[in-house]
């Protein structure tokens, strides 16, 4: 099986098939675990499996990428209400080793929008493109994170963003104006977006995923952003945002 392959049974053997047996099959005994409500390693995941199985649970996975040995799915989850929400936005990325799922990272956000431009938190293009970009596209994006967020050169956005960007995030609508106007709109209510450390920039041709830490206002909050490229520049931004919980079912942390 490829990475892509054992990643998706793998999810599926949790959420959609309840396989306990499977799951045992597709997960290291020792992953470790990154989601901050479950312990590490895999029989306490499994032994959630029961649960979501009485809850209903139901999932729509709308995009796939690897890279190497990572893959990320970026779904949506309905009947999610033991995630804190009756509908949830999600980024699971996987790190396959030696055949089995070896490290699990994660990223939910209730269902939000459509925003001002009519844009929900999935749709758009699904299909990835552009193979032969992929670690070109990765690096723009890794240097705009450290130029950008980062040191907070906003001035320089327009050498990484099209002015009409295409924008999924519920809050603001299409446009780099627009995406100016709501960073400082939430400064100016106290509630700042900040970003202090990128963890993983994962994609794969035209989508790259970023994994980053920071501050929304002064609370801690994981920013999972997907950016869809196109010669050279984003066109197209999906996020998820998330508080970090101080307590953890593990040590792991949330990166």
């Amino acid at each position: 099986m490829t990475s892509t392959e054992i990643a998706l049974a793998a999810f599926a053997s949790l959420i959609t098939d309840f396989d306990q047996e499977a799951a045992r099959n597709l997960f290291a005994p020792d992953i470790i675990q990154h989601n901050p409500g479950v312990p590490t390693g895999a029989e306490p995941l499994i032994g959630f499996i029961p649960a979501l199985e009485d809850s209903g649970i139901a999932v729509t996975t709308h995009r796939v990428l690897t890279d190497g040995d990572y893959v990320v799915l970026h779904s949506t989850v309905e009947n999610a209400q033991l995630f804190g929400a009756p509908t949830m936005v999600a980024f699971d990325v996987y790190r396959i080793e030696d055949g089995k799922v070896a490290e699990h990272w994660d990223d939910l956000q209730a269902l939000e929008g459509p925003n001002a431009s009519g844009h929900t938190m999935t749709d758009g293009p699904t299909e990835v493109t552009d193979l032969d970009q992929t670690d070109a596209n990765k690096a723009l994006v890794a240097e705009f994170a450290q130029t950008v967020l980062i040191e907070g050169d906003f001035g320089r956005i327009s050498d990484y963003f099209t002015p009409d960007l295409i924008q999924h995030n519920p809050w603001w609508g299409d446009g780099l104006t627009a995406l100016g106007k709501g960073f400082a709109s939430y400064a100016e209510q106290g509630k700042a977006l900040q970003y202090t450390k990128i963890h993983q920039v994962i994609g794969e041709g035209d989508f790259v995923l970023m994994m980053a830490e920071g501050t929304l206002g002064d609370t801690p909050t994981a920013y999972y952003d997907l950016l869809r490229l196109e010669d050279g520049l984003v066109v197209e931004h999906w996020d998820v945002i998330a508080e970090i919980p101080a307590e953890m079912a593990h040590d792991n942390g949330k990166f």
